[in-house]
């Protein structure tokens, strides 16, 4: 018994070993991506001023990646197209609308002030980026730093959202959003592609009054619309293909719902009396701290739906929710849903469901601005 206890004590031990080693290697890996930035915003300001006044064209930005490449073979990532990205990321990134954009939707205690760690020739152009006061923080203009929240993703990323957002919310929700989710280059270009943006921060009439009152930042944490063109399933499918699709691609799913969402069962049985049922999808969502089923349907909405759902939150609150677990969220996900049927029906649920389409091809994009802000004010309670 003793023995135990001293294996028990010594692979706790081990385990502190291994945060230590992570949480260091989390850091590395955050200093390195900084200097990455902070290279690419000074070369990119360094360039932008030279090609602003005149002093240099097209062709001297060309003929500076050749030196480059000729001088210094070892320093890679300085073609003509990576330079020019460079210029774009400091052009836009230190644009007054950009600061001003992030002053608007960002708290002031979240921007602290960036400076560089390494030497550089200072920019000419005034850039606007956020620094501290004795007050409060705020979005100054001066030159040579970078706005903090670049900070929170790649380059790689960046220069994806630039090329691919056209509006700054849109550019600084996908940047919040890839620090959130921790996203990587593929999975940020799905995102883009899949219009997370309108998904997460539409009008959220397809929730329930039991679901947002129950959780108040669901409308931001939610997808109404999920897309499945991972599966290429045909038009007409039964809800058995579908589910087996979604379950054998799993990791493209989750990103799909988001990653706080982690996959428990396939038709996870709940024995009710001297009946069992079973539900489609079981998750557990670890930001709620609950039980998400999602029930799949391969038809249009039906209020009939609701019920059933309702029915096995019942079941799994009762006979599957743990005690320190909040209570049970259902998804019903369907291929169409008329908006005025979902709004009846919601409208009286006191349960916390949802509503949410899955579409084999992409919709067009919007802008919600009252959304973004609410997306942003729960990044920044996170902290």
């Amino acid at each position: 018994m003793e023995n135990n206890k001293v294996a028990i004590s010594m692979e706790q031990q081990f385990g502190e070993v291994i945060d230590i080693i992570l949480q260091h290697k989390g850091r590395a890996s955050r200093a390195v991506n900084n200097e990455l930035l902070f290279t690419a915003w000074y070369v990119g300001g360094y360039v932008s001023a030279k090609l602003k006044s005149e002093e240099w064209g097209s062709k001297v930005v060309t003929q500076l990646s050749e030196y480059i490449r000729s001088q210094r073979p070892d320093i890679k990532g300085y073609s003509r197209r990576s330079i020019y990205n460079m210029v774009m990321f400091y052009d836009e990134y230190s644009s007054e609308t950009f600061c001003a954009t992030v002053e608007k939707y960002l708290n002031l205690e979240f921007v602290r002030p960036t400076t560089a760690q390494i030497e550089a020739s200072q920019p000419t152009q005034e850039t606007a980026v956020i620094v501290q006061t004795a007050s409060a923080q705020l979005v100054q203009p001066t030159s040579g730093q970078m706005p903090q929240i670049l900070e929170l993703t790649t380059l790689s990323n960046h220069i994806e959202i630039l090329c691919r957002c056209k509006s700054t919310e849109e550019r600084m929700f996908y940047i919040l959003y890839a620090n959130k989710e921790h996203l990587s280059f593929k999975e940020m270009q799905r995102c883009i592609s899949n219009q997370t943006y309108t998904a997460l921060l539409s009008s959220k009439d397809n929730m329930s009054k039991g679901l947002l009152n129950t959780y108040p930042n669901a409308p931001i944490m939610f997808k109404d619309t999920l897309f499945v063109d991972f599966l290429n399933l045909p038009k007409k499918h039964s809800e058995s293909k579908l589910r087996k699709g979604l379950v054998e691609h799993m990791k493209q799913f989750i990103l799909e719902l988001g990653k706080d969402f982690i996959f428990m069962d396939q038709e996870y049985r709940l024995n009710i009396g001297a009946s069992t049922f079973k539900a489609d999808l079981l998750f557990f969502h670890r930001g709620l701290q609950a039980l998400v089923a999602v029930e799949l349907k391969k038809t249009k909405f039906h209020p009939r739906d609701l019920g059933q759902l309702e029915f096995y939150l019942e079941a799994l609150d009762r006979d599957v929710k743990r005690s320190n677990e909040n209570p049970s969220i259902g998804i019903i996900l369907c291929p169409e849903a008329d908006k005025v049927v979902v709004e009846y029906a919601m409208s009286r649920s006191m349960s916390p469901t949802m509503i949410a389409e899955y579409k084999r091809i992409l919709i067009p994009q919007e802008r919600m601005q009252q959304q973004l802000n609410e997306f942003c004010n729960l990044f920044l309670d996170k902290d």
